[in-house]
């Protein structure tokens, strides 16, 4: 019963940060085609966690999953990898 559960962690790009607590998270895989043998690339969003509001366009993050949050929030924000420069000047131009 003591056994702990590894949860998932990905890292992606923020490509959205409108939401109040939330952000959209674009997460890229590549794998070989298993006919073509070629690498392929693909793309899937998923709707992140992020309680402190800390998240921009563009910022490279890291993210685990967890329980049901929402509808479609199964994923929260672990940190930020790296920042997004230019709207992060930009924020800190408005303030």
């Amino acid at each position: 019963m003591g056994d702990q559960v590894k949860k998932k962690t990905m890292t992606g790009v923020v490509v959205s940060s409108k939401m109040d607590k939330t952000v959209v998270v674009k997460v890229e895989r590549k794998f070989a085609h298993p006919v073509f043998k070629k690498v392929v690339k693909t793309t899937k969003k998923y709707k992140v966690h992020d309680e402190k509001n800390e998240c921009v366009e563009g910022d490279f993050v890291r993210m685990q999953e967890s329980r049901p949050l929402s509808k479609e929030k199964r994923w929260r924000l672990m940190g930020v990898v790296t920042r997004e420069k230019t709207l992060v000047s930009e924020k800190a131009e408005l303030l």
